[in-house]
């Protein structure tokens, strides 16, 4: 709705160790433009939320390699869960090749099912912006209503891979989040 980037904090995701956590998104605002019929514990979401936690780096890292991401789901029971209204969540990996301007972009995605993923993309251009991650599409709940719909824990592929997922952790993270309709 305001396709507005919003911090890290802001996002429903964290680490343990080397294991990742993704959630429901959340917001802690009454209104009830957010929640019908008004905020407060047991309102249903009145927004989807596009919640994307990625590295972003210039194709010069990568040019003229191909990109590997790995990761290991270790657990996802986030997916196939439904709010009150009947809307569930959506939640893949991917890798994003974004010309300089940010206007078009070539993607591959990984849906987070239980097991080992593994997503590859060649990078040609040094100029274009490269961003590896997660993005979880959904419904917003109030914040003391998270757990009732699960989330999705990723860890580190087993050596000698791990380095796909440390990378964002060590890297330092950036969240863009985006409300629509």
């Amino acid at each position: 709705m305001f396709g507005s980037g919003w911090g890290t904090a802001d996002l429903s995701a964290s680490f343990s160790g080397s294991v990742l956590t993704l959630s429901p998104n959340t917001v802690n605002d009454t209104s009830s433009f957010w929640y019908s019929p008004s905020g407060g514990p047991g309102s249903v979401g009145n927004k989807s939320m596009d919640a994307n936690f990625y590295v972003e780096n210039s194709g010069a890292v990568y040019a003229g390699q191909t990109l590997t991401f790995t990761g290991n789901v270790l657990a996802n029971t986030l997916f196939g869960h439904v709010n009150q209204l009947g809307n569930g969540w959506t939640s893949v990996a991917f890798i994003k090749d974004f010309v300089p301007d940010y206007s078009s972009s070539v993607s591959v995605t990984a849906s987070l099912v239980n097991g080992v993923f593994s997503i590859s993309l060649p990078v040609t251009d040094p100029a274009h912006h490269i961003q590896y991650g997660f993005e979880t599409i959904g419904p917003d709940v109030w914040a003391t209503d998270v757990a009732p719909y699960g989330n999705i824990q990723i860890g580190p592929v087993p050596e000698p891979s791990t380095l796909g997922l440390l990378a964002l952790g060590a890297l330092g993270m950036v969240c863009s989040r985006r409300s629509r309709k």
